[in-house]
């Protein structure tokens, strides 16, 4: 059985910038119990934390795994993911690579549209929310004013993205063809952000 800092090291690969009432939430202990673990933790250097500011009031910490954290777990995968990008790259422009993340964005879409067509925008949205957690993605929506927020909360290509950030644009393919109007990307995790974001504009809305 896995130790609580195990499963907490667990959660923060899967889910990186999760708060301490997150943390404790999902592994099942007391925020204090948490606490005392994610001090431990970042002791040893396996995490670290930052300050994140939601609109007004005070800044919260999150944590993410460092790379000693992210060593801990079996990193195969990604080695080869990586090896196979380092090639494609030799091989293709950075057009023919573009096309080929627009690709894989609209296939992984191509069976979801049917079923959503016909639905409003935040049905759409909180369809799209469960869909994504198939796929790896944790995702949460607010309406801002006129405009629709669309924060990252986990990502699968989050680990890959690091030494490929090209790899960024598969999700805002694939949220753009699932809602089948175009949004902005505000915030990028490759670019210092601590999620990546994106805002659908009233005037991208189709009028009714």
């Amino acid at each position: 059985m896995k130790s609580t800092r195990d499963r907490i090291l667990q959660l923060l690969l899967n889910n990186p910038h999760s708060s301490i009432n997150e943390i404790a939430d999902e592994v099942k202990i007391n925020a204090i119990s948490a606490r005392h673990h994610l001090t431990s933790l970042l002791a040893d250097g396996l995490i670290k934390a930052e300050e994140v500011r939601h609109g007004v009031g005070r800044p919260k910490l999150v944590y993410s795994l460092t790379d000693s954290g992210a060593e801990r777990f079996p990193t195969r995968y990604l080695d080869l993911t990586n090896r196979l990008l380092d090639q494609l790259k030799t091989q293709l422009t950075p057009g023919q690579l573009e096309n080929l993340f627009k690709m894989i964005a609209k296939d992984i879409a191509a069976d979801q549209i049917d079923k959503i067509k016909n639905l409003g925008l935040e049905d759409k949205l909180r369809y799209i929310q469960e869909f994504l957690l198939t796929e790896g993605y944790t995702i949460d929506w607010s309406k801002q004013g006129e405009d629709y927020l669309i924060n990252e909360v986990s990502c699968p290509f989050f680990h890959v993205s690091k030494n490929h950030p090209e790899v960024c644009s598969v999700d805002q393919i694939l949220l753009s063809t699932l809602l089948s109007i175009p949004l902005d990307k505000i915030r990028c995790i490759t670019a210092g952000d601590h999620q990546c974001s994106f805002l659908i504009r009233k005037s991208s809305l189709p009028v009714r």
